[in-house]
């Protein structure tokens, strides 16, 4: 967050006032901070996720008043469209999309199964594409617009033991960075971040496998991870958050 923002918003003035903004796996880790994030900052939120529950929850510790919530697959294309179209129609255009639900498990290449590639890919990847897709012809109409996919540094670099949601997170970027050229002058812009090992439940998977395959304990498992991000700590999802906002 810069300092003008922040010098902003104690003045009284909301940024992002006015500004209707979708955050898919909003439910909880990163999509729930962030969307904590955008409210503060004076977004309406649409809270996107498989389960009402969850989201529920965490829209009512939203700050502010006026959001919603949606419980939809992104995978389903035409069920997404119509899921973004009724929140749109409720809490004004969209505005602002930050594609944050994704999935990952491992296993070794050879040992990938064909379900657990198709499902890395169809979650992470066309998940992102179906949302973006939804949103995209309003923000042309508006001629502005706002797009932040969370990637992951899988998508920069590869991974043992992950070849599938690798793969997938690097589709990801590069539809970030060519749906960037392609919206640049019609005030849409198209970021990617790239998180690495963050405290959250989707962690458990990795914590899971090292505590299986190594005897290590859990809080061993999470050192080990931790020791592979460039900070030596476990990413929390605040960090990404402000990264966003």
């Amino acid at each position: 967050m810069s300092v003008t923002t922040e010098s902003t918003i104690e003045r009284g003035v909301l940024p992002l006032s006015g500004r209707h903004a979708v955050v898919t796996g909003a439910g909880s880790g990163i999509g729930e901070a962030i969307a904590q994030e955008l409210a503060r900052l004076g977004a309406t939120l649409t809270l996107v996720g498989r389960r009402a529950a969850p989201l529920e929850a965490a829209r009512a510790k939203l700050p502010g008043q006026g959001h919603g919530v949606v419980a939809a697959d992104i995978t389903d294309h035409a069920g997404i469209a119509a899921a973004f179209a009724s929140a749109a129609a409720e809490r004004g255009a969209i505005s602002i999309l930050v594609n944050n639900a994704g999935v990952a498990k491992s296993a070794p290449a050879g040992k990938t199964s064909p379900e657990l590639w198709n499902e890395m890919l169809t979650v992470n990847l066309t998940g992102t594409f179906n949302c973006t897709q939804a949103v995209l012809a309003g923000m042309q109409a508006a001629r502005w617009g706002r797009i932040v996919n969370i990637a992951s540094t899988a998508g920069l670099v590869g991974y043992a033991y992950v070849s599938a949601y690798s793969a997938a997170k690097h589709g990801v970027i590069g539809f970030t960075r060519s749906l960037a050229l392609e919206v640049a002058k019609q005030g849409i812009t198209v970021n990617a971040v790239c998180p690495g090992y963050t405290d959250t439940p989707l962690l458990g998977g990795a914590v899971d496998n090292i505590v299986a395959k190594t005897g290590r304990s859990s809080d061993e498992a999470k050192t080990t991870l931790a020791a592979s991000n460039p900070q030596g700590r476990l990413v929390q999802p605040e960090d990404v958050a402000r990264t966003v906002g």
